[in-house]
């Protein structure tokens, strides 16, 4: 996916002219800390509502309350990992997605965003999950995804997390079997370290539940 699909036309952005109290009504009713800008029709930045806050008079206008406004976004061809990215790197609840000459097209939250990658077929489909401790130079998802398949399963979805201080990385993998014993004894045969691992029938109603309770939040 890429951010032009990702937009939300729930969210409206809002006028230079705009009130700080409409801004912050705004948010409240859209769930949101931030809103995007417009002046003229042009992008010129997001507000937050605690910038907002720190303002004497939240009835003034945006333009007289703000000279100027930080101006995260992502272009329109961007994919949903750079999306992700700059939410966890701007610390923001929405991003504006412009065209390649910086027109603005719409924008997307973070609440938009989990609802997809919660409907994707990966998370809502049945598997168990397996997480691997890794030596950086030794990882290799060629090989691991052949252990997985020598044992008649498949890879459902994979992700690294790492700190940057650690020569090792976690390697998360979800996997289309809800019983894992035969596949973690080939990794430990393999001499894999296994960091966790979530399986069986309890595991899948778990998840069936943990993601039934995203979905009504996320829903509120």
């Amino acid at each position: 996916m890429i951010a032009k699909d990702l937009i939300t036309e729930e969210i409206p952005p809002l006028k230079h002219t705009d009130t700080g109290e409409v801004a912050l009504r705004w948010m409240e009713e859209f769930k949101v800390s931030h809103l995007p800008v417009l002046k003229n029709g042009n992008f010129v930045g997001v507000v937050s509502e605690t910038d907002i806050f720190d303002r004497l008079d939240v009835e003034e206008t945006l333009d007289k309350l703000f000279e100027h406004l930080p101006r995260p976004y992502v272009l329109e061809n961007a994919h949903i990992y750079e999306v992700l990215y700059t939410v966890a790197t701007q610390k923001i609840t929405v991003v504006p997605v412009l065209a390649a000459d910086e027109t603005y097209l719409g924008c997307t939250s973070i609440h938009h965003l989990m609802q997809l990658i919660a409907n994707t077929g990966s998370i809502k489909e049945q598997g168990g999950i397996i997480v691997l401790e890794v030596n950086r130079h030794d990882y290799s998802l060629a090989q691991i995804a052949q252990i997985v398949e020598s044992n008649g399963a498949k890879i459902l979805s994979t992700y690294i997390t790492s700190s940057p201080d650690s020569t090792k990385i976690d390697v998360t993998i979800k996997i289309n079997q809800v019983e894992l014993d035969r596949i973690i004894r080939t990794f430990e045969r393999y001499e894999y370290k296994i960091n966790a691992s979530f399986q069986k029938s309890l595991f899948a109603e778990d998840m069936q539940l943990r993601y039934e309770a995203l979905m009504n939040y996320l829903n509120l």
